[in-house]
């Protein structure tokens, strides 16, 4: 009996401690890709944020809704059932049962999520299901969107604010949109950028304690084994 009781106490004083990441930063910095393969390396949870707005934003436009009314926008907000699948080697997203992580990365969504997302009842919807989402991360998650250091997790336990150049953002997100125009696509990243930044509700920001990590010059490994460094740091100092 005494030998079960050792290496239960054994495993629990070896087990890493479990460690919420928030990791924000407008697009085109890597926050997914990175956010998903440190989760996965650590063996953490995994939220991408930002789907969950795609996909209310989704909702709006099949269901009829004026994304540009926000009083119509704000009397839809509670409709949406979105479920987010949290395992980062294949993280899911579904409305009202149905499967959305492909509708939700259209041009359409991508031109309308900013506008969805200003309206302060949505940000309430979805803050509230992110919070709910992070607490039941018993081994700890990485959420990445745009206000989780600042708004939706202000006590996580690492805060990431990944950056790069507008130039360096514009090349990635063209070769993620094969066929895309570079300067169309920078035009339209400043644009979401403003949108987002100057929001009243829950506006793109730096946390004043979040660590910034520039991502200009970087790979994408170099980044992910930044963030994983900071994450070990983290949960060594727990």
């Amino acid at each position: 009996m005494s030998t079960t009781v050792e290496t239960v106490s054994a495993a629990a004083r070896t087990a890493p401690a479990a460690v919420i990441v928030a990791i924000d930063g407008p697009s085109g910095t890597g926050k997914s890709s990175t956010s998903k393969a440190v989760a996965a390396k650590l063996g953490l949870s995994f939220l991408d944020t930002g789907a969950q707005y795609r996909a209310i934003t989704w909702w709006m436009l099949n269901n009829g809704i004026d994304v540009q009314d926000a009083a119509e926008v704000a009397t839809a907000a509670a409709k949406p059932v979105i479920v987010s699948g949290t395992d980062p080697a294949a993280p899911t997203i579904t409305v009202d049962g149905e499967d959305a992580a492909g509708p939700i990365r259209t041009q359409e969504v991508t031109s309308k999520v900013s506008a969805v997302s200003a309206v302060p009842e949505v940000r309430a919807r979805i803050t509230e299901l992110q919070r709910s989402i992070a607490a039941a991360a018993e081994i700890g998650i990485v959420v990445e969107g745009r206000d989780i250091g600042t708004t939706v997790l202000p006590d996580a336990d690492l805060k990431i604010f990944l950056t790069a150049s507008p130039e360096a953002r514009a090349a990635r997100r063209s070769g993620e949109l094969k066929g895309s125009d570079l300067a169309t696509t920078k035009e339209a990243l400043i644009k979401r950028d403003t949108a987002d930044s100057s929001r009243k509700t829950s506006p793109l920001a730096k946390a004043d304690d979040a660590v910034e990590v520039d991502t200009t010059d970087l790979t994408l490994q170099q980044v992910i084994e930044c963030v994983v460094t900071l994450v070990e740091e983290k949960r060594a100092a727990k």
